[in-house]
């Protein structure tokens, strides 16, 4: 390594995957000169010292500069266009690294995850730092699976606890162990300040200083602090609204196993105190776990199932035997494993599951407590529940709008609402929101707030705030789906009347008075099939009826669940409606449906397709409910879906969507010309008589094409003229085929 320096000047162009990761990029020729390679440390010099990791910059990239990011010019104490020397540093890896934060981030984020954030960075003393894991990492991680698995774990992790803003919260490095540039590894004791650490058993853990309790926190947020000790962040179950009927069971086993086992001991029995605690991510599953531990005094260990899983086996052999040990003798204890998943998977269990089990048999044999929390309930080795293990099954659901309302009244208790906010309606508005989400919302919304009302001396939230968070937050739910938000309502279809109507009644009203089916006695409507000529509005009721019904959609096209790999395409269609389950209420629309369940029996894929119907049949009228999800498919040719889709229970309506008549293109055509200025001579009732044959998106079509050729004339044109529709209805030709619409036409009249 080399030994010298250069004086370059810093830019503020970072690359994406460098943003707030403490990465700088130099170029080639620099690194050559400072002898060094790229990932290798450099040490920074502005008007403050700090280091960075090195990366290679394009060859077109300026030599003499230093790209960064906003955080590292931060740390420099320097603007775009500064100076700063550049030299290589050794690096040793850290064996301490202390951080402070936001009271939110820090009870939200455990020391282990809190290390997983900064792993492979470069830190000093007084930087300031992202929970933005690393990219640019040692070829000896990179080929880690596990740990790589673990990385992309922690991702998800710190998105569900933190919420929508966990990319731009920023951390202070308060003491780091060497106190220059120092590397975080996984050996490295990382802690919050004043509060918990990883592998430190023996620094005291205080109370985390994490403010005021009442702060708005995401309740699935996975604290770190035992319960039963004088910790400020941990709930009460008066906190959770929505787990009160769960809190109740588990403090009823815990109270029975721990303070009343003279009375077990006369009966001549005994109880198994092993539970196994799911439900959606961010629901509140771990805070449950604390409250009710607080409320009956037993302290909490917590465990968490990604971080044993990326060790060795024997490592994590040994942890668990350490943490189980010290739930025995710890009196009334609590071992809360959470992602259980990771430890106990169930399609390949290796030889930590094995230990795993037994380490819970001996632990729940002791008359401790194992309680194992999971948000993939599917993915957990089913050995985990007999009697000896995880005996005890207790579920969260999702929150309805009532528990919704709740929820964030306990939120906003200690916020300063404005008098036109209407917790009522925002509760109605974040359909598959769980507790971290609606936390995230609050917390966007107070951002708002503060920055609209910097030097107002008694702030509020307004409704504004919460309809500008509303527009950025999405439910954790949703992360991994193809969500779209409409921006049009029913109200928006020209003509379709008698559709609109029948599309309200079987999609709609399911999901909108689920109460009202229920008190009548029957089942609402799984499913309704769109069927008619291309181009006629298919695709855009649907968007109008997710902007109506005020529910998540999740919207795939059939071929995209379809795979050349077997048992691919099942797993997509059962991972679709478990999603669905989860953010209910849900619309899921499959466009395309014919080729994702076409006639069984006819196919040359080896029996690809007829397994996809299989499984999708099931998960229309199978064992599992499919409460408060809608599915509504769409094709135009629904003579080649397959028969048994379309029975009662399943997509039971068939709707036609017929092509517009006369009076229909008229309205077609007046709500797409709604932000188009006519001139006053142009008569859209003349000309949707003049378009027979057209389909919808053949009159939104002519509308665009009459407003190109209004530009083609001037790029200043105020309006459309008749001249303008003229062109266009010489451009555009009607696309439906004649024969294809009677025979539609015919079909549906059988």
């Amino acid at each position: 390594m080399g030994g010298s320096e250069l004086i370059l000047t810093a830019s503020r162009q970072p690359a994406a995957l460098d943003a707030r990761r403490g990465i700088v990029r130099l170029h080639p020729e620099v690194l050559t000169a400072l002898g060094i390679r790229p990932g290798d440390p450099v040490r920074l010099a502005g008007r403050r010292v700090t280091a960075a990791l090195a990366a290679e910059s394009e060859p077109e990239a300026i030599p003499g500069l230093l790209y960064a990011d906003d955080l590292t010019l931060g740390n420099l104490g320097l603007r775009d266009g500064g100076e700063v020397t550049v030299g290589p540093t050794p690096v040793t890896a850290a064996t301490r690294v202390v951080l402070t934060g936001a009271p939110q981030v820090v009870s939200a984020v455990s020391p282990e995850l809190l290390r997983l954030a900064l792993l492979g960075k470069v830190v000093t003393t007084g930087d300031d730092v992202s929970l933005l894991p690393q990219e640019v990492l040692p070829q000896e991680v990179l080929s880690d699976t596990a740990l790589r698995g673990l990385l992309t774990a922690a991702r998800q992790s710190l998105a569900n606890r933190v919420g929508y803003a966990w990319t731009s919260a920023l951390l202070t490095v308060t003491a780091a162990t060497p106190a220059s540039a120092t590397l975080v590894t996984m050996e490295t004791t990382v802690g919050w300040e004043h509060g918990p650490a990883t592998h430190d058993q023996a620094t005291p853990r205080a109370p985390s200083a994490a403010g005021d309790p009442r702060q708005p926190r995401a309740a699935g947020a996975r604290d770190a602090e035992p319960a039963g000790t004088t910790d400020p962040v941990t709930p009460t179950v008066e906190e959770l609204p929505g787990l009160r009927a769960q809190a109740e069971d588990l403090t009823e086993l815990l109270d029975l196993g721990f303070h009343h086992g003279a009375v077990l001991r006369r009966l001549g029995t005994t109880v198994a105190l092993g539970v196994l605690l799911d439900g959606p991510a961010g629901s509140g599953k771990s805070a449950l776990v604390r409250a009710v531990a607080a409320q009956v005094g037993a302290r909490v260990r917590p465990v968490w199932g990604p971080e044993l899983a990326a060790l060795t086996n024997s490592a994590a052999a040994e942890r668990l035997r350490a943490a189980a040990a010290a739930v025995r003798t710890d009196g009334p204890a609590v071992l809360l494993v959470t992602d259980v998943e990771a430890l106990a998977p169930a399609a390949a269990p290796g030889p930590v599951t094995t230990v795993f089990r037994q380490v819970v048999a001996e632990t729940v044999a002791a008359g401790a407590a194992v309680v194992c929390t999971t948000s993939r309930l599917d993915a957990v080795d089913p050995a985990l529940r007999t009697p000896d293990l995880l005996s005890l099954r207790v579920s969260i659901p999702l929150p309805d709008a009532a528990l919704r309302q709740e929820q964030l009244e306990v939120l906003t208790r200690q916020v300063s609402l404005a008098e036109d906010v209407r917790l009522d309606e925002v509760a109605a508005r974040t359909p598959g929101f769980v507790a971290a989400d609606l936390a995230a919302l609050i917390r966007e919304a107070g951002v708002r707030a503060a920055l609209r009302q910097k030097t107002v001396e008694r702030p509020s939230m307004t409704m504004a705030d919460l309809d500008a968070a509303l527009a950025v937050v999405r439910p954790t739910t949703m992360t991994a789906s193809t969500l779209e938000l409409a921006s049009v309502t029913l109200d928006d279809v020209g003509d379709l009347t008698e559709v609109k109507q029948t599309l309200t009644e079987s999609v709609l009203w399911p999901l909108t008075y689920p109460g009202t089916f229920a008190r009548l006695g029957v089942q609402p409507p799984r499913g309704v099939l769109l069927y008619g000529p291309p181009g006629c509005g298919k695709t855009y009721l649907v968007t109008a009826l997710a902007g109506s019904g005020r529910a998540n959609v999740l919207s795939v096209k059939g071929a995209e669940l379809l795979s050349k790999w077997v048992g691919e395409s099942e797993r997509a269609v059962r991972e679709l409606f478990r999603r669905a389950r989860e953010a209910a209420p849900t619309l899921v629309f499959l466009d395309e449906v014919d080729a994702l369940a076409p006639v069984r029996g006819q196919a040359t894929d080896g029996g690809t397709a007829d397994r996809v119907v299989a499984a999708l049949l099931t998960e229309l009228d199978g064992v599992e409910s499919l409460r408060n999800v809608v599915v509504v498919g769409a094709t135009n040719r629904p003579d080649l879906v397959d028969p048994a889709l379309l029975r009662p229970g399943r997509m039971e309506r068939l709707v036609y969507v017929p092509p517009p008549d006369e009076a229909g293109r008229a309205e077609i055509l007046r709500a797409a010309s709604r932000t188009v200025p006519l001139a006053p001579e142009v008569d859209l009732g003349a000309l949707a008589g003049d378009l027979d044959g057209f389909s919808a998106a053949d009159c939104a079509a002519l509308v665009r094409e009459a407003v190109l050729a209004a530009m083609r004339e001037s790029l200043a044109a105020a309006t459309v003229t008749t001249a303008h529709v003229a062109v266009a209805r010489a451009r555009v030709r009607p696309s439906l085929d004649p024969a294809q619409v009677a025979w539609l036409a015919a079909y549906a009249a059988q």
